[in-house]
């Protein structure tokens, strides 16, 4: 299969080729000696210069290992503002290892990550309205420390001072509790941490949890060569010179690995100014990229959905947008031809996952893009497509993909044995079906897992199923995707009640609500006298969800 790639390469270069693992904190160390003066960061119009985003990630890295921190792991519970990549960089200079958390997390699902991973510190924000999960971690006595930044010391002037005099009530006090410290007395230190030695193939520096092919949560053990060679390849495959000045509009949350892959590791590697937004808004992300000129820009396709759709659209907006990368989820050819002809813009489809430390195929920079499929891989990534009986599919023909490469993770993380269970031979099974066209680019055909992708996050029928299984009325549910316009898909539910108990589907959703993330709500809930099954007595999840995308497309007749 290799050989395809070999005489038929879409990417600049050659597709067999190798790179030199780095530790991914160096990537910043050479940016700034680089680029010293170069803008890192801009948030709101406050700008962060390489050299100062180094020595802020050197004090924190000072300021972790001054409270025991290093080789330990320590989670990042941060939307996109300048702490976090400081906060990154810092925990891998000082030798931790970073454990990412959704701020769209339940306090439930925090705490399960946390106990799951053994963090032993989170950096977070002290926002009232992000409070409720490290509070459960405190009450719980699950941490250690909780490192506290304050929105206010990273905005631009006058901005800062408004929220401290008129968002007061959305500022957690941080007093009283000796476990919490606040972010600038973490970093009140002479910035000058302990070196760390760091093999690049062996160190983990990030867990990053997913629900792997499974639906159960599980942490993606990825080393520091993982990650470093993703942002290289990524780097190789763009004709551009490195030195070139980009701005990348960073408004995909900085917790999901495309993002760390695509925007902050590659933006740094090459220089890049990062436009960051801490969440998205199709308003924000407009003003952002006019105000900042941006060049490049990745998100999901509900993003660009969005922006197109959004009344402030104009073609000024996108003035110096060359490539705008998407990811997460399929985009309609529809919705791509809409978007380059509004914008100008090249959107490059591409494929991958948690456990391939972002990336695994992309389409091109130039020449032909091929709208429905995922490009070709990056070089050094071998994909394979393998039948039912273990055998490797010809050209065409449909199968697992099999993904093996320099990104790919080390394993899942046991939490049970403080160990990772290593891959089986070094190659990952997706639990995707599909197949390589004569051309060499990939398409995605349909998924073998029951997840429902919400805007390019996943959301695992099973765990909905077991909350809405421990409400006192329910006796047996079902959750299946529905077809939505705007992010893709979102959950539903199907629920049969136990004799003589009652709940309306207002009260199931609402209950479900308290439990999961904002983006595993359900958009609809049914109650039925009884849920239909397989011949063999199974839940027909099948039937249900060919149901409900039959409702939606008659709805929309």
């Amino acid at each position: 299969m290799a050989a395809i790639w070999t005489e038929h390469y879409c990417h600049p270069g050659s597709w067999d080729r190798n790179f030199e693992p780095l530790a991914v904190h160096s990537l910043l160390e050479r940016a700034a000696a680089t680029w010293p003066s170069r803008t890192a960061l801009d948030f709101y119009g406050r700008r962060t210069s390489y050299a100062t985003l180094l020595d802020q990630a050197r004090h924190v890295a000072k300021g972790m290992q001054a409270h025991g921190l290093r080789g330990k792991r320590v989670g990042l519970f941060l939307p996109n503002t300048p702490h976090y990549p400081a906060a990154f960089y810092g925990a891998l200079l000082g030798g931790a290892t970073v454990v990412n958390f959704s701020p769209l997390y339940s306090p439930d699902e925090v705490l399960a990550q946390a106990r799951n991973s053994g963090i032993e510190a989170i950096v977070c924000l002290g926002l009232t309205r992000l409070w409720a999960p490290i509070q459960r971690l405190l009450d719980e006595k699950a941490i250690k420390h909780v490192i506290a930044g304050d929105l206010a010391e990273v905005l631009p002037w006058p901005k800062s001072l408004g929220f401290r005099l008129l968002k007061r009530t959305e500022r957690q006090p941080l007093d009283g509790d000796p476990r919490i410290i606040r972010w600038q007395d973490l970093l009140a230190n002479d910035g000058k941490p302990a070196p760390v030695a760091v093999d690049p193939a062996r160190d983990i520096a990030l867990i990053q949890f997913t629900g792997g092919t499974t639906g159960i949560p599980k942490g993606a053990a990825l080393t520091h060569a993982n990650l470093s060679i993703n942002a290289l390849q990524l780097e190789a495959i763009d004709p551009q010179p490195r030195d070139r000045e980009s701005r990348v509009l960073g408004c995909l949350p900085l917790f999901h690995i495309f993002a760390i892959a695509a925007i902050l590791n590659r933006g740094v590697l090459g220089g890049a100014e990062i436009v960051l937004l801490p969440k998205f808004s199709a308003a924000e992300a407009l003003a952002a990229l006019k105000r900042r000129r941006c060049t490049d820009m990745c998100g999901v396709p509900a993003m660009y959905q969005a922006l197109i759709d959004d009344p402030a659209c104009t073609p000024a907006a996108f003035a110096d947008l060359k490539q705008a990368f998407s990811g997460g989820a399929a985009m309609t050819p529809a919705l791509k031809e809409r978007f380059e002809a509004a914008t100008g813009a090249r959107v490059l489809e591409g494929y991958g996952m948690t456990e391939s430390a972002g990336v695994v195929s992309v389409n091109p920079y130039v020449g032909e893009a091929h709208a429905g499929t995922v490009g070709q891989p990056l070089p050094g990534t071998l994909v394979r497509i393998i039948a039912e009986d273990g055998t490797e599919q010809p050209i065409g023909e449909p199968g697992e993909i099999v993904v093996s490469g320099p990104q790919m993770m080390q394993g899942y993380w046991r939490p049970a044995e403080d160990r990772v269970e290593p891959l089986d031979g070094g190659a990952f099974h997706t639990g995707d079906i599909g197949r390589i066209e004569p051309d060499g680019y990939i398409r995605i055909v349909d998924r073998i897992k029951d997840m429902i992708n919400v805007g390019g996050f996943k959301v695992f029928p099973s765990q909905l199923e077991a909350v809405l299984a421990e409400h006192p009325a329910v006796e047996e549910a079902i959750v299946v995707a529905s077809p939505d316009e705007r992010v893709g898909e979102r959950p539903k539910a199907y629920v049969a009640l136990k004799d003589g108990a009652s709940a309306s589907p207002d009260e199931l959703i609402a209950f479900l609500a308290k439990h999961v993330g904002k983006h595993e709500r359900l958009a609809g809930c049914e109650i039925r006298a009884e849920l239909p099954r397989t011949m063999i007595g199974k839940p027909d999840r099948k039937a249900l969800a060919a149901e409900e995308r039959a409702r939606v497309e008659r709805a929309a007749a």
